[in-house]
């Protein structure tokens, strides 16, 4: 007898920063979400789609819970909750040298209120910056808040304790027949994850200047009859002096930006790629429905 499929979907949600798109790149083993050292970077809710055995899992990696300010940061959280809400499994992660914070507090006082049916796992991840008694000491810590369904340590970075929290979620999942095809990765549109690499890129190369006041739409693709691709992208900034950081001295910012964009998006897609960047001033894209859709968000959830 064959082995009954299962399927379903499993919510990461934690603190901005805490290694959810980590942790969802190396369970799916691609790069399916931005991945920066910058807090509340992945704006919609991305899913990667991750195989173990006869079980398909789905993960949604909603945005860092946070306490919002501007309209998108409440449709962010509004996201990240919804991720949670709709999920057969939520893992919530922390990281192990900061501990129970205020935010996790929040997070678990949040998650007793909307209690559902659906587990709730402990991901400790970062467990390489911390002694074991620390370790040891957090788990009770964290268990005595909140009766989590399992604990795992993990680094998601370097992989430990994830192929044992990836069998674990296989076998919690419902018998269902797959919602994906076996090979792939992600539900987004690859136009979607060409537009989240070169924001990784510019978040990581512009710092703090302006990482969140910036949105990148891949306005065309074409894929050439010579194997190779052909994608022109726009960067939306709010101001005029942030199109100046952005393009750099010469236009040197942007050169480099596009380079690294251009080398991971061919290897993403295994074939030559030919990027072509603007950078456009549109002061009031924050506010603007449109890019609240091509991300995922919605609209109406800033009110």
């Amino acid at each position: 007898m064959t082995e009954a499929t299962r399927a379903g979907f499993v919510a990461l949600i934690g603190e901005p920063n805490a290694g959810k798109s980590t942790l969802l790149n190396k369970m799916v083993g691609a790069k399916v979400s931005i991945v920066t050292h910058k807090v509340q970077t992945t704006r919609a809710r991305i899913r990667g789609v991750c195989m173990s055995g006869a079980s398909q899992i789905v993960f949604v990696d909603t945005p860092g819970i946070f306490r919002p300010r501007r309209r998108l940061d409440r449709a962010m959280v509004t996201a990240a909750w919804g991720g949670a809400s709709d999920a057969d499994i939520v893992v919530l992660l922390i990281e192990a040298h900061r501990g129970l914070t205020e935010g996790a507090k929040e997070i678990i006082a949040a998650l007793k209120e909307r209690a559902g049916e659906q587990p709730v796992a402990l991901a400790i991840n970062k467990i390489d910056k911390v002694k074991a008694e620390a370790l040891l000491r957090l788990t009770e810590e964290m268990n005595g808040q909140y009766p989590f369904a399992k604990t795992f340590m993990i680094s998601a970075e370097r992989g430990h304790g994830v192929d044992d929290l990836r069998e674990w979620l296989a076998g919690e999942l419902p018998e269902n027949p797959w919602y994906y095809p076996e090979d792939q990765i992600a539900d987004l549109p690859m136009r979607n994850i060409a537009a989240e690499i070169t924001r990784e890129k510019l978040t990581l190369r512009l710092h703090e200047e302006l990482p969140y006041q910036m949105t990148v739409e891949t306005e065309k693709w074409e894929d050439r009859p010579d194997g190779s691709t052909r994608i022109d992208q726009l960067i939306y900034v709010v101001r005029d002096g942030h199109k100046g950081i952005v393009l750099g001295k010469g236009g040197e910012t942007i050169k480099s930006i596009s380079k690294s964009a251009r080398e991971e998006m061919a290897e993403f897609l295994g074939r030559p790629v030919h990027l072509f960047l603007q950078v456009k001033v549109r002061a009031n894209w924050l506010d603007d429905k449109e890019r609240y859709t091509e991300m995922g968000l919605d609209f109406s959830d800033g009110d």
